[in-house]
């Protein structure tokens, strides 16, 4: 039997080189995925990340339950400061330790608002009606009743099936929702909660058009934005606040820079009727979903805020830009891309492709990892299983990071063009393409980033010399 030290060997050689093949030799454009900076990701091992540091309002006052926290007591408010300035809201509740949990916090949050005022004696009740996207039409799983919406929402007593409807498609386009429909729909069902947001998602959600429909009713809806996938795109793509959202939640690792959390957003005003939907949500963050709200990931996103904050505007422009050119050059290159042409096929950062004419959406899906692309096989909203996907869902904001631009998406176009159409091993090919795009941008350059990089490690393993040595190996990987 291997020893401790064989088997710690080993592991650590699997580890380094799985590392070495996705960061060096695959582009990954998976949509729901990023690597985080150098400097986020040592931030994710520094001492924080073995700790705790639970905390609540009592009286008025923030209570922390364990000592030696003020250093991230004072990280948490901070990030929080530089988030609401992401966002230009009110309200930051950053324990949610993903965006899962975050859309949890939010219907476990609601469902206490809407039972605040019953009788003594009266039992609670769950949501009773919640609007949202349909999952075959591109809806998240987690607003979804077998995802987090499980159990807070009301079931239809004469079929047992929860009492979600789900937004109208139009016919000629299904990724965009059919407004006629409906305003029409919205006025019959009176929904008590409404949940924009989409794991496929190419097209602006219809916030604005909700809110001018549902701000007089007599009990409004509480407008919630699932924006996981375009977190990062705020503003440039959308910004639901604007429009009339109360919430907005999301994981913070897709197209934000950040570590693998959630967060949830708030925009309701002192004196709203909804205000104390916001206490109720961070009550349900703490202690009703999380204790320990990992620390570590905490700093990194503190990390991954400032780096957000100074490089949006130029990197969401990059970002749509290069989805629509990838989308374009597919086309080109014969693959058939979902969406509208008249709309570039998308305004966010994925590009949905219909592969099923080449083979089966899972096999296709393999055959690019096998030549070094990693993707993410997708149910289009014509199939009748995600078994039977005949799509493939792409992201291009992991790429945009390491430096491509337009162009360069072209050749990549190409060369997946080769892999599913024609079925030729490009992997070589595509190896010895990604090394030109081996460095990240939108953060710090590594002669300012390795320097600081190696104090962090070095704050954590102590050894004399060794920070330097450690900033010494890494310039000589990176070549800098």
């Amino acid at each position: 039997m291997p020893s401790f030290a064989e088997k710690a060997k080993e592991l650590a050689a699997r580890a380094e080189r799985n590392s070495a093949w996705r960061q060096k030799d695959c582009f990954n454009l998976i949509p729901s995925e990023a690597t985080p900076s150098l400097l986020v990701k040592m931030c994710e091992i520094a001492d924080p990340a073995g700790r705790y540091a639970e905390h609540r309002s009592m009286k008025g006052e923030e209570v922390y339950f364990y000592q030696g926290t003020d250093f991230i007591r004072d990280v948490e408010v901070e990030c929080q400061n530089e988030m609401a300035a992401f966002f230009g809201c009110s309200d930051i509740e950053l324990r949610p330790i993903s965006g899962q949990m975050a859309n949890e916090v939010v219907f476990k949050g609601l469902v206490k608002f809407i039972n605040r005022g019953r009788a003594e004696g009266q039992l609670s009740r769950r949501i009773r009606l919640v609007f949202n996207n349909e999952l075959i039409y591109g809806g998240h799983l987690s607003a979804q009743p077998m995802g987090a919406l499980f159990n807070y929402v009301d079931e239809d007593p004469a079929t047992g099936k929860e009492q979600v409807v789900n937004f109208p498609v139009r016919k000629d386009n299904p990724y965009k929702p059919d407004l006629e429909r409906l305003a029409g729909i919205l006025e019959s069902h009176k929904p008590e909660l409404i949940i924009f947001g989409k794991s496929m998602f190419l097209y602006r959600e219809p916030v604005k058009f909700v809110a001018d429909i549902v701000r007089d009713w007599k009990e409004r809806p509480v407008l919630m934005f699932d924006m996981a996938h375009v977190l990062g795109l705020y503003g440039a793509f959308q910004a639901p606040f604007e429009e009339g959202a109360d919430i907005v939640t999301g994981s913070t690792h897709k197209t934000f820079f950040g570590t693998q959390r959630g967060v949830v957003a708030g925009n309701i005003p002192k004196g709203s009727p909804l205000r104390p939907l916001w206490i109720e949500i961070k009550g349900r963050a703490f202690p009703g979903s999380t204790s320990n709200h990992h620390l570590g990931t905490l700093l990194g996103l503190l990390m991954a805020s400032y780096e957000m904050n100074a490089f949006k505007e130029p990197f969401q422009k990059q970002v749509q830009a290069n989805a629509r050119a990838l989308a374009q050059a597919l086309h080109a290159h014969g693959i058939p891309v979902e969406g509208d042409p008249a709309d570039g096929y998308t305004e966010t950062h994925q590009v949905i492709i219909r592969v099923k004419s080449f083979g089966p959406g899972m096999e296709i899906a393999r055959r690019l990892e096998t030549g070094n692309v990693l993707t993410n096989y997708q149910a289009l909203p014509d199939d009748a299983t995600f078994l039977e996907s005949s799509g493939i869902r792409l992201g291009v904001q992991e790429m945009t990071r390491f430096g491509m631009v337009e162009k360069d998406f072209d050749t990549l176009a190409g060369l997946m063009a080769d892999i599913i159409i024609r079925n030729k091993p490009a992997g070589p090919d595509v190896a010895r393409y990604r090394k030109s795009f081996l460095t990240m941008g939108f953060t710090l350059p590594p002669a300012e980033a390795l320097p600081l990089a190696a104090r962090v490690l070095a704050s954590v393993i102590p050894e004399s010399g060794y920070a330097a040595q450690f900033a010494d190996n890494l310039r000589r990987a990176a070549g800098a």
